[in-house]
């Protein structure tokens, strides 16, 4: 055999071992759709058998990428599976709806996490009340944070500042206090607010305002200018006729939702203190509102109650158009959050179960398990996405740690031992930093914030 003859076969064989090589590529790829496909799709078992005989590494999450790339490749015969992906891409951006680090199991299967998981956060300050802390907020542009208190106080506190205290040393901290450079200039607790009867309940940024909003069991709903040094008190009250349990802005900053002791969900108008209620009584929660939240979109707001369901409602008619009656297993619900598009919904109940829902099929689309010893909790306390929404936190009540999952697939991640004598009966996260903050009843609010590592 001459040697151009030689090289020719040998240049054809690695091509074939080259093509073998990709072609399994692709198809682990392909199999990892489907599976997440059929999950996608409800069903379970056939994707369970299927996941085992694959062995997916890691557990495929639910998913209806494979279907969006199908339609597309049969409308683009001549786009490979690359392209159609982006082209997919590029229809989000120019419909406005793209998240770049939001949960969408439409045009995603595999994404890699890219923030920190729970494991990797440490306490930076503890600020103490005179009682249990019970509320808390961040404010949309993540410079301040302000907790709530059974003592009736309200801390602002300021980010930055916490975080260049828990950069110190023992010794920088200890020369700082002796020689008195830790003011009122530098102090993390930038104001401190007394203007309620009782205990603190709820906390609420304004969108665009530098306004906090706080509701309380003295029946009343107060409106702070908090960035100003003189204030103390409350510019604006609204007067209510039982003890106010959460309170929601609707993204424009126009609306306020208010939820009470009592089922009827109230709507104010911000500038006036004009109250709505929906105009069909049996919409109505049949116990109180635990939780309220508006979406991103500003299109739909949800609402967990003690009855044990969870209910969306139209913000234009203030109508509920959808409920979904024991989302908990018969018991109470504690906690809903939106994910960013505004496509799924995030719940928890006092089964120690959190549940991802997908709003355009109404139904459960992700359980995640493994929180909650003794199954059913005695408390009520929330479930959180991350800032990335790649994991969801949730705080168990007989250990006092952090419970962690992967948002899309529902695998445990590491504890976080979040270091409280007391039930955290709060936790809220950062829409924009690896950043959160837990509130319990031993009086403390802890500031927790991703650990840096030498080199970072």
């Amino acid at each position: 055999m001459s040697d151009r003859n030689q090289d020719s076969l040998n240049n054809s064989f690695n091509s074939n071992e080259k093509y073998t090589k990709n072609d399994v590529r692709f198809r682990d790829n392909l199999y990892r759709l489907i599976v997440s496909q059929l999950f996608y799709d409800g069903y379970q078992h056939v994707a369970v058998g299927l996941s085992a005989a694959i062995q997916a590494n890691p557990p495929c999450p639910p998913s209806n990428r494979l279907l969006n790339l199908v339609k597309n490749s049969l409308q683009n015969e001549n786009l490979n599976l690359s392209d159609s992906k982006d082209d997919f891409e590029y229809k989000k951006i120019q419909n406005g709806d793209y998240e770049l680090s939001g949960l969408d199991f439409d045009y995603e299967s595999d994404k890699i996490p890219t923030s920190a998981d729970a494991s990797l956060y440490e306490t930076c300050y503890v600020t103490s009340h005179k009682a249990p802390c019970r509320a808390a907020a961040f404010d949309p542009q993540g410079s301040v944070i302000a907790t709530g208190s059974v003592d009736a106080s309200i801390k602002i506190l300021d980010i930055e500042r916490m975080l260049a205290k828990s950069s110190l040393t023992h010794d920088q901290i200890l020369t700082s206090d002796q020689t008195g450079q830790l003011t009122a200039e530098n102090h993390p607790v930038i104001r401190t607010l007394y203007d309620h009867a009782d205990e603190i309940t709820t906390l609420a940024f304004h969108p665009f305002e530098p306004i906090l909003v706080s509701g309380s069991r003295d029946y009343t709903v107060k409106f702070f200018e908090y960035a100003k040094p003189s204030t103390k008190k409350a510019f604006k009250t609204i007067q209510e006729s039982e003890q106010i349990r959460c309170i929601s802005f609707h993204p424009n900053g126009d609306w306020l939702l208010v939820s009470t002791q009592q089922p009827t969900l109230r709507l104010y108008k911000v500038e006036t203190s004009q109250c709505f209620v929906s105009s069909n009584p049996n919409d109505q929660h049949k116990l109180p509102v635990t939780s309220v939240e508006w979406s991103p979109n500003a299109r739909v707001f949800a609402t967990g109650s003690k009855d044990g369901s969870i209910k969306l409602w139209d913000s234009v008619s203030n109508r509920c158009i959808n409920t979904f009656a024991d989302a908990h297993g018969h018991q109470e619900v504690c906690s809903v959050q939106f994910s960013k598009n505004s496509k799924y919904l995030l719940s928890s109940g006092k089964d120690s179960v959190v549940r991802l829902w997908e709003l355009s099929t109404a139904r459960c689309l992700i359980a995640y398990t493994g929180a909650g010893s003794a199954g059913k909790q005695e408390k009520r306390t929330q479930a959180i996405f991350n800032h990335t929404e790649d994991y969801i936190f949730y705080p168990d009540e007989k250990t006092t740690t952090l419970c962690c999952w992967d948002s899309r697939n529902a695998e445990r991640q590491k504890l976080l031992a979040l270091g409280h004598n007391g039930v955290v009966k709060c936790i809220v996260h950062s829409t924009n930093m690896p950043q959160f903050i837990t509130c319990s009843d031993d009086f403390r609010a802890r500031f927790w914030s991703k650990r840096t590592f030498l080199g970072e």
